[in-house]
């Protein structure tokens, strides 16, 4: 079955054909760093995370690129509050972004490149335009573009130009007296007082949001890209611009599929500060396992709105711990498994199990759906629970345990857990191997060596006994 991705272009299902076979080249648009992440921003982060995984699973090799925006005035704000530059508010909270990552379990892109080192490309793309007629330098400095020289502005959220212009104002991004047009939007902006600045021929100022994306896109991946992706709030305008900017300066296609997914809503509410609803990734940890956060942003289509609520997070961590559980007892039963090689019973029934793996890939092939594809482990689970047991061979529970194993961490999802050796159990082995070699057993002090060492216990042997660390 061929993959098939919803694209936000199109309003339909594609199949996935790479610029390049073998290759994808993805952009997922980052955050703005000016505090730590919201609850809301991990749900693009998880879901194209799982993507990414997904297909270098499939065999891509998968250049994913995903940037902060290190200069806004948001940033620009928290700065001035606390005295200090921008650039010491948006280094903070990138290291604080990362931690969360990686807590999440969110692996690192290809390339995470910063707005604030990819001004030069900026300027240029921007002189580009200008040159192209379609974008103008004003008395202050400020650049627009010129909106309705670009045939194709509103293909991506589906709106048209009359619609924008003499319909909804709020679509509209700000429209100062020096326009040309309302629909037009800014590049580059002259500096305020107490703002970071750089040079360029227009004026010392910084640029506009949407042309950042586009320049760090361009630089990193190239001028066509596979896939774009994002939170929905981002189609209009920020999506629809970067097209704009990027088709009418590099004139090729700038991204063929276009995923975007739903909100995340609290209660059934839009989060919000003035609701009181509004909660970082941080908090949201200290009351949740980052791995049960993990799970239920996962547990529905990245393109419906999810909710999140004490009741679905107790369910997902129900849902989280029957696949944690299901592992545990299969370690528990390798660990007392007399019979080696599986027997032609067990055969067959692995190979049914390994059927388990077809259908995750079909719900995975469809749009990415993994509420299908973790229901498929659920099922899988339940197939190594009826089946597994102390009669059981080691090779059929291996068998059972890695297809668990390998179907989760292509969802990110750690589902065995590392027990941790308490102090008195290493001093034990410690001593029993001590033991060992004044005996001359060699061959058990080894092996208790090595046992600790897969634990993550350094042993150092020294003239005042043995030491010992955790890895």
């Amino acid at each position: 079955m061929s993959m098939k991705i919803y694209n936000t272009l199109s309003k339909a299902k594609e199949e996935f054909v790479p610029l390049e076979p073998g290759k994808v080249k993805m952009y997922v648009c980052g955050p703005t760093v000016y505090n730590y992440i919201h609850i809301g921003n991990a749900r693009p982060m998880i879901v194209f995370d799982t993507v990414r995984r997904y297909m270098e699973h499939k065999g891509y090799e998968v250049n994913y690129v995903s940037n902060f925006t290190d200069v806004d005035d948001k940033i620009i704000k928290k700065a001035n509050e606390e005295g200090v530059e921008s650039e010491v508010i948006s280094k903070r909270f990138i290291e604080e972004c990362k931690k969360d990552m990686e807590a999440l379990n969110v692996r690192p892109a290809t390339t995470h490149p910063q707005a604030t080192q990819e001004i030069g490309g900026m300027i240029e793309m921007i002189d580009t335009l200008i040159r192209k007629g379609h974008a103008y330098a004003v008395e202050d400095g400020t650049v627009y573009f010129r909106t309705r020289s670009f045939p194709g502005y509103g293909k991506l959220s589906h709106k048209n130009l009359d619609e924008l212009q003499g319909g909804n104002r709020s679509l509209l991004v700000s429209g100062e007296d020096q326009k040309e047009d309302a629909l037009d939007f800014v590049l580059w902006k002259p500096k305020k007082e107490g703002e970071p600045y750089w040079r360029s021929p227009w004026c010392n100022g910084r640029p506009g949001w949407h042309i950042e994306c586009s320049v760090m896109s361009k630089r990193y991946l190239g001028e066509e890209i596979d896939i774009h992706a994002g939170g929905e709030d981002l189609i209009f305008p920020h999506h629809e611009n970067e097209i704009a900017q990027s088709e009418a300066a590099n004139g090729k296609p700038f991204a063929r599929y276009w995923m975007h997914n739903a909100f995340l809503n609290i209660d059934n509410k839009k989060m919000s500060k003035s609701a009181g609803n509004f909660f970082t990734v941080r908090e949201i940890l200290e009351k949740y396992d980052p791995q049960i956060v993990r799970f239920f942003m996962l547990s529905a289509h990245y393109r419906s709105p999810l909710n999140f609520s004490a009741e679905l997070m107790e369910a997902a961590k129900n849902g989280y711990d029957r696949i944690v559980t299901s592992v545990e007892n299969l370690n528990y039963l390798l660990g007392k498994a007399s019979c080696a090689q599986m027997t032609e019973e067990e055969k067959k029934l692995a190979e049914d199990a390994a059927g388990f793996a077809d259908r995750f890939d079909e719900a995975m092939d469809d749009d990415f759906n993994t509420a299908d594809a973790i229901s498929v482990i659920f099922e899988l689970v339940k197939f190594a629970n009826t089946n597994a047991s102390g009669d059981s061979s080691r090779e059929f529970l291996q068998a059972l345990k890695d297809e668990i194993l390998l179907l989760s961490d292509i969802c990110g999802l750690t589902v065995e857990r590392k027990q941790e050796m308490l102090d008195a159990d290493i001093e034990a082995l410690i001593a029993e191997r001590q033991a060992a070699r004044k005996a001359k057993n060699f061959a058990r002090a080894d092996q208790i060596r090595n046992e600790l060492l897969e634990k993550g216990i350094i042993l150092e042997d020294t003239r005042e006994g043995v030491k010992w660390k955790r890895a």
